[in-house]
């Protein structure tokens, strides 16, 4: 299971909408000096995207947790989504050079078979599930226990 850190920003039912909690190696980041990371998260900004999960702890808005998710499907949806688009276009590619002798069709042909790839790919990590769900379960994170947040003064 990979665990990360992160904030609940609402909760709804057994879902809870969590934000990832920004930590850094060093405290350069935002300074005018250091690593990369820092020169790229000036360039495109630091911002924190929201993302659902699982809540069988019943955590409450403002709880730090430890959200997971299983590492199988994290290595079957970087499979998907680099090798099933790519075989795609390869498809597109040899079946238009087989059957056209016009290089716009192969270009065409690759486009079409690379666009099929992630159409596929998303209806197959996103697309209903058996119970209706607009999402694969599998590919789900959950919320595996409330944080132990060291920061907070202990009363």
């Amino acid at each position: 299971m990979i665990e990360e850190y992160a904030i609940v920003t609402s909760c709804t039912d057994k879902q809870a909408t969590l934000e990832i909690e920004r930590r850094t190696a060093c405290g350069l980041c935002g300074q005018t000096r250091g690593c990369g990371n820092a020169a790229w998260g000036k360039l495109l900004g630091h911002n924190s995207h929201g993302f659902t999960a699982e809540n069988p702890v019943d955590a409450k808005v403002g709880d730090s947790v430890v959200v997971g998710i299983n590492e199988q499907a994290v290595l079957n949806s970087a499979f998907y989504l680099y090798i099933v688009p790519l075989m795609g276009l390869l498809i597109g590619t040899v079946l238009a050079d087989y059957f056209f002798d016009n290089q716009l069709y192969v270009i065409l042909a690759a486009a079409v078979g690379l666009a099929a790839g992630f159409v596929w790919v998303k209806g197959h990590l996103i697309g209903k599930n058996k119970s209706g769900a607009a999402y694969n379960k599998k590919y789900q994170a959950v919320i595996l226990r409330l944080a132990n947040d060291v920061t907070k003064p202990q009363n």
